[in-house]
């Protein structure tokens, strides 16, 4: 008589699979060794660090921030002198960082959409000129573009006695460019504050546009509206608080200009090479991804009767601009970075000042650090700004 077959839940147990057999486990084991290594390393990289400093009676630490900094700054969007503190210093080098990056990146990226949908024109000339300046703009390297703006500004222009004015109030030398600005008046704070207004209105009106448009088809003349807004609500608010007339002429004395506002060469050099050098390469940018778009979609929105601008402004762009972002986010990380350049020229942005600032401290390691940190937070704001924007752009697929 035979005996019955053992069931699954009789048969013997399988033996346990040992640790360093099992992937997940090994996979575990072996990150835990890699994070205690770069631990290990990171101490001693640290605790040798310190006691070198403290051989040599450096310092360490951040309290030499709250320290005088006896150093004058030539250019200052706040309110700076050398008795201030080194705290302070840095502010104001992070703050003309800061002025030159935006202002760059929004004429860089207005100058190269326009050169690179010349680039595609169908003049002959027109395509041509726009060629020839991505070429010899992009060879160049922005060092040495910059080195050109600098002695351009202090070589070939006058000096302040025979400064060059084109316009009445605006004097050009290489002391930089010096114009007339409105006298200070209360309503100016009105007048920005209006203009403020004037953007949501703008931002507001084009949204509704966008969807009347799909809704119905009904085009809207959202430029001239947004125009007349931008223009009408700081003038209407300047009527209404007294019309102020009173300017501030700048006046020649002694050895250079006196009142209105004051561009310097070095500041006007820097915006320069960094606008032209970088525009170059979104020009192309812009290009390929203009071309990335089908050609029938253009051809197809002519046939519906569309003009060439409306084409390329609800039609072409839209789809382009897939293709466009990403790279145009690595020129404006390039263009803020490329900015430290200003050091060469003598413009006093972080770097700049940083340095004065180690070569007076010896604090050599928080000054670097610090640099480090403003340009990776510049850099990682305009990222996660330029992300935001791709989303909000991209196309919505079915």
């Amino acid at each position: 008589m035979q005996s019955a077959p053992e069931s699954p839940s009789q048969a013997a147990p399988s033996r346990a699979i040992p640790f360093y057999n099992d992937p997940k486990k090994r996979a575990i084991l072996f990150q835990i060794v890699t994070v205690l290594m770069l631990g290990l390393l990171a101490y001693y990289l640290l605790s040798n660090t310190l006691a070198n400093l403290e051989k040599q009676s450096i310092a360490t630490g951040i309290g030499f921030l709250q320290k005088e900094a006896a150093f004058e700054i030539g250019e200052s969007a706040i309110e700076y002198s050398a008795a201030d503190t080194y705290g302070r210093a840095l502010v104001v080098g992070f703050l003309n960082t800061l002025i030159v990056s935006f202002i760059g990146i929004i004429i860089t990226i207005i100058m190269g959409t326009v050169v690179g949908i010349a680039r595609l024109s169908s003049n002959w000339l027109v395509s041509k000129l726009a060629g020839i300046y991505i070429e010899v703009l992009q060879d160049i390297p922005v060092l040495l573009q910059l080195f050109f703006w600098y002695a351009f500004f202090y070589n070939i222009l006058p000096g302040p006695r025979q400064a060059l004015s084109p316009i009445m109030g605006v004097f050009l030398s290489n002391r930089g460019l010096v114009f007339a600005v409105p006298a200070a008046h209360p309503v100016h704070k009105y007048m920005a504050i209006a203009t403020l207004v004037a953007c949501v209105a703008i931002y507001i009106i084009r949204r509704w546009a966008r969807a009347r448009q799909a809704r119905t088809g009904q085009p809207f003349p959202v430029f001239r509206v947004s125009l007349a807004l931008l223009i009408g609500f700081p003038l209407l608010t300047w009527v209404l608080g007294g019309a102020p007339t009173a300017m501030n002429v700048p006046v020649f004395s002694g050895f250079n200009f006196k009142g209105g506002r004051n561009i310097s060469p070095e500041f006007t050099a820097l915006l320069l090479g960094l606008i032209l050098y970088t525009a170059a390469y979104v020009a192309e940018v812009v290009r390929a991804g203009i071309q990335s778009v089908n050609k029938g979609q253009s051809e197809a929105a002519m046939s519906m009767g569309l003009k060439p601008g409306l084409v390329l402004n609800l039609v072409i762009l839209p789809q382009a601009l897939r293709v466009i972002i990403p790279p145009l986010t690595s020129q404006m990380l390039n263009l803020t970075k490329n900015s430290s350049l200003a050091v060469a020229i003598g413009y006093p942005d972080f770097v700049s000042v940083a340095g004065t600032t180690i070569n007076q401290t010896g604090q050599a390691i928080e000054g670097v650090a610090l640099m480090m940190i403003v340009y990776l937070t510049l850099s990682l704001l305009t990222s996660a700004f330029m992300n935001w924007y791709n989303k909000k752009t991209k196309l919505v697929e079915r």
